[in-house]
């Protein structure tokens, strides 16, 4: 400052230090009581779940193609003017219900000429029988020679052939007649038409409309050569019929949704496919609902009937580092504890584990941020939805 020595100055640096020493002093006790504080923070609560052991198989996926279990394309088998279609496009229909109409005055007027034609040549051939049983009659007496009775036979056999030919005729032409009624072969779902009222058709028209059937529908899929074969092995080594395979079939959707309806195997084909190495194989479906269409991809879940016990812990329970995954358990003194796990397939929103886990055991399920190996937790039990995943309080 202006006007002071500078011994005063010194004087005053001096006071100010040993103050500030003075205030270090009295606010160091106060921090060092910090940890004291931090030693009477409560346990963060989490969210545990019981692990839990169901009967799990052997399990694969395969992508397949689903076809109908029947299909016809809809001819015309006589020529005519298409007066009349009963059906709407992508509806259903039954077995034996009219589909579409031809014109028939054509083939009525063939079926009336014919029916006459038959009622003459039946009158002749009766004509020619009483001819023929009364030459017989009197051929014993000599009053008629053997080539006369010869051609009375010869008459009447002519006469049997006309109404023999003419039966036939006039079956074709009542044949003809019915087709002129196009009907459905199966029950099943008529798809779009591809000739209007007033179109000419015939046998030559080609498809009319397709009909399907799609209950049941049909799963197509391969399996490898090699795995063919050791199941084969396995079910004689089971003494097992390998033409009746035991395993349980579902079906994912194309939208990654499960199909209702559980599945059999339908069919396997009798060689290997060079060109693939692989075996075709068939499931059937019940399709009720007809959700599942013809030409659809597919995931088929093979899995074996016999089962084996393994745990399954909720999808949200997983982390991953670099040794592998991992889930943070609770043990028994509620502190937290750090285990790797070895994961099989998903089913919904659980995880089977193969090893790593047991039954009863509590792994966290929410607040996983707030934790880490060692420290304590309060866990709170939870129950999970096991399709979707969802959370609620243990009952």
């Amino acid at each position: 400052m202006p006007g002071v020595p500078s011994h005063k100055s010194s004087f005053t640096k001096k006071i100010l230090a040993v103050a500030l020493s003075g205030a270090t002093l009295i606010l160091a006790p106060g921090c060092s009581e910090k940890p004291v504080a931090n030693q009477n923070t409560p346990a963060p609560a989490v969210s545990v779940y019981d692990v839990q052991v169901e009967e799990i198989g052997q399990y694969r996926e395969f992508v397949a193609r689903t076809e109908a279990y029947q299909e016809a394309s809809i001819q015309a088998r006589v020529s005519g003017e298409l007066i009349e279609r009963t059906f709407i496009e992508g509806s259903k229909v039954e077995k034996g219900q009219l589909l579409f109409k031809i014109d028939p005055s054509e083939y009525r007027a063939s079926v009336s000429e014919l029916e006459a034609s038959l009622r003459s040549n039946k009158a002749i051939a009766d004509r020619a029988e009483r001819d023929l049983k009364r030459g017989r009659e009197i051929a014993s007496d000599g009053f008629i020679s053997a080539a006369d009775l010869d051609k009375l036979e010869t008459n009447y056999n002519q006469a049997l052939a006309a109404v023999k030919a003419g039966e036939a005729g006039l079956e074709k032409a009542k044949l003809n007649l019915g087709y002129t009624e196009i009907k459905a072969p199966f029950s099943g779902l008529i798809g779009k038409v591809n000739y209007d009222v007033g179109n000419i058709v015939g046998p030559n028209s080609g498809s009319l409309a397709e009909l399907t059937d799609i209950d049941p529908i049909y799963v197509n899929f391969q399996v490898e050569e090699a795995d063919y074969i050791t199941y084969q092995q396995q079910q004689q080594q089971k003494n097992a019929d390998p033409t009746k395979v035991q395993l349980d079939l579902a079906l994912r959707l194309p939208n990654n949704t499960d199909f209702a309806q559980s599945g059999e195997l339908d069919f396997a084909d009798t060689k290997i496919d060079r060109s693939t190495g692989t075996v075709e194989l068939r499931a059937k479906f019940d399709n009720p609902n007809g959700i599942v269409k013809p030409g659809l991809f597919v995931t088929l879940i093979v899995e074996s009937k016999e089962k084996q016990k393994q745990a399954l812990v909720p999808q949200a329970a997983v982390q991953v580092n670099q040794q592998g995954n991992f889930v943070l358990v609770v043990k028994e003194d509620n502190t937290v504890a750090h285990r790797l796990v070895k994961l099989g397939r998903r089913i919904d929103a659980m995880w089977v584990v193969d090893s790593g886990l047991e039954q009863g055991e509590r792994v966290i399920v929410e607040g996983l941020q707030k934790v880490r190996s060692g420290i304590s937790v309060q866990p709170v039990p939870k129950q999970i939805d096991k399709k979707n995943g969802t959370l609620s309080d243990k009952q």
